[in-house]
């Protein structure tokens, strides 16, 4: 049975924005195909092989790929840039035109955006984006999907997003526009996402019907929504802000007070790690409304998902 298009094989996943909206909700569906049967496509990507590039630590990241490949019959080289040349200065362009010679599609979790955009200007291969300082579209792919397994549904569905305007932060809002669910981002003033993003994600769901809301406050964001999510405050590269950061975010944690303006059945999300009585109180994120595990499970399946289709 065939789950996906033609039209995503060998695409870039850069951002989500490369993709269409009909093939955004094509992967999710996909994905709980994959989940509830994986047996069915153990063999799917058989002989391929999955290059992954990594600049930042990686737990969640690395493991679901390199699971998720493996568990479809293909295989993972892991690779820090330290041991490949473009860590002694070979340009980003000669090392995408001798990949492409290798290997059938790059993962790379890095720092900066343009490095992954130059990466996939050059290779004749797929390039993936596990996560770059702009945009970390994989993540969003599991949020989706673990949202729509819950309400099998996006339409008329809530989901606030209380910290950092960041890249999960990026992802998220372009992810809530292109399948139709609303969105609310509260963050203190001087933090909000990238005006470019924002405006794509404005973009978009004048198009679905997607109903998106920056604000400085976090209890008209968490107003009856249907999940509730945060990240760090501190995100990798910005250690040395975290003292301020701490003393800006002061009222923006996820705690059980901020969550009493939620619906009652509400979801609390993370994309893991956590730095618990920081941004999330303990009671919340180790509570029974918790699904931050069932989160992090699903980027397994949705990069499955992601990889049937760009190699399938």
């Amino acid at each position: 049975m065939t789950y996906y298009k033609e039209t995503t094989k060998g695409k870039d996943m850069l951002s989500l924005l490369e993709w269409s909206n009909e093939e955004i909700a094509e992967l999710v569906q996909l994905a709980l195909a994959i989940k509830t049967n994986p047996a069915h496509f153990s063999h799917t990507l058989s002989g391929q092989i999955l290059g992954m590039i990594f600049d930042k630590p990686s737990t969640r990241t690395r493991i679901s790929f390199e699971a998720g490949i493996l568990q479809l019959g293909g295989q993972a080289i892991v690779m820090s840039s330290k041991e490949l040349q473009i860590g002694r200065g070979e340009p980003i362009k000669d090392t995408a035109h001798v990949l492409s010679e290798y290997i059938n599609a790059v993962m790379i979790r890095t720092f900066s955006h343009e490095g992954v955009e130059e990466l996939a200007e050059h290779a004749s291969i797929p390039i993936i984006n596990g996560l770059t300082d702009l945009h970390h579209p994989c993540q969003a792919l599991a949020d989706l999907l673990t949202i729509f397994e819950v309400k099998n549904t996006f339409e008329g569905v809530k989901l606030a997003y209380i910290g950092d305007g960041n890249n999960v932060c990026h992802s998220l809002l372009l992810a809530a526009a292109m399948v139709g669910l609303d969105i609310s981002c509260a963050m203190p003033a001087g933090y909000e996402p990238d005006e470019t993003v924002w405006n794509q994600a404005l973009q978009i769901a004048a198009k679905t019907g997607s109903k998106i809301e920056i604000t400085t406050d976090p209890v008209l964001a968490v107003s009856d929504a249907d999940f509730v999510y945060t990240d760090v405050w501190t995100s990798m590269g910005q250690e040395e802000e975290n003292a301020k950061r701490f003393a800006n975010f002061e009222g923006y944690a996820v705690t059980s007070e901020l969550v009493a303006h939620a619906k009652s059945d509400y979801h609390f999300l993370h994309c893991l790690p956590a730095h618990r009585e920081e941004e999330v109180a303990t009671a919340v994120i180790d509570g029974t409304q918790s699904l931050v595990y069932q989160q992090a499970g699903n980027r397994l399946h949705a990069q499955k998902a992601l990889l049937v289709m760009i190699l399938g």
